[in-house]
C-alpha cells in the first residue's frame, strides 16, 4: 500500500512580509516617517521623512532578503546574556538553590 501524500500550499507556508519587508516593521517606519512629515510641516522635514522611508525600507527588504525571521532571530539574540561561565566540572559543589532550579 503506497503512502498517502498530502500537498503543502505555497500560500499557507508563507512568510508575513509587506512591501518586501517585515510587515510589523515596514509599517512602523512607514508611521514614523508620515508623523515626522505631517507634524513638522516643513519642507526640510518632509525631505527627511523620505529619506528615513525610502532607506528604511531598502533596509528592511535586504533584512527580509536575507531571512524573512531576522527580526524574531534579533530579539531571541538580545535575551542571551553577554557571558554565560563554564561550570562543567564533577568537582563543583552546587548549592541548594542551584539544585533546586532543575526540579
Amino acid at each position: 500500500m503506497a503512502l498517502r501524500t498530502i500537498p503543502i500550499r505555497r500560500a499557507g507556508n508563507r512568510d508575513n512580509l509587506f512591501m518586501g519587508g517585515d510587515r510589523e516593521l515596514v509599517m512602523f517606519s512607514g508611521l514614523l516617517a508620515f508623523a515626522l512629515i505631517f507634524s513638522a510641516q516643513e519642507l526640510r522635514a518632509t525631505v527627511v521623512g523620505f529619506v528615513l522611508w525610502f532607506g528604511s525600507l531598502f533596509v528592511l527588504r535586504i533584512m527580509a532578503k536575507s531571512d524573512p525571521k531576522l527580526r524574531f532571530v534579533y530579539l531571541r539574540h538580545r535575551r542571551y546574556k553577554s557571558f554565560y561561565p563554564a561550570r562543567s566540572t564533577p568537582f563543583r559543589d552546587n548549592t541548594t538553590s542551584q539544585g533546586n532550579q532543575y526540579k
